[in-house]
C-alpha cells in the first residue's frame, strides 16, 4: 500500500470489510457506541474500522458477528458461504 504525505494507504480488504460492517450496523440500528463497546474499541476506532482505516483482527470480526447477529461470511464476503 502506497501513503499520500505520510498517511497510510487504505487495505481494499480493510475497507470492504469495513463497509459491510457499517451497513449490517446500519442495517440492525445499532448505535456506533454499542458495537464499539461490544468490540472492545472507542467509537472512534470504529468509525476508522468502518472506514476501512484500521484494520479488524478476527477476534473483532467474531466479536462484530456476534454484536450483529451475523455469519461470518456476512463481513468477509458478499456471497453466502453455504
Amino acid at each position: 500500500m502506497g501513503s499520500v504525505l505520510g498517511f497510510p494507504g487504505v487495505d481494499p480488504t480493510d475497507a470492504a470489510i469495513g463497509a459491510r460492517l457499517k451497513r449490517w450496523r446500519d442495517q440492525r440500528g445499532m448505535a456506533p457506541e454499542v458495537l464499539a463497546r461490544d468490540l472492545g474499541v472507542t467509537p472512534e476506532a470504529l468509525r476508522r474500522m468502518e472506514a476501512g482505516r484500521e484494520h479488524l483482527s478476527m477476534l473483532q470480526v467474531d466479536a462484530a458477528t456476534r454484536a450483529l447477529h451475523l455469519p461470518v461470511w456476512a463481513l468477509v464476503s458478499d456471497t453466502r458461504a453455504y
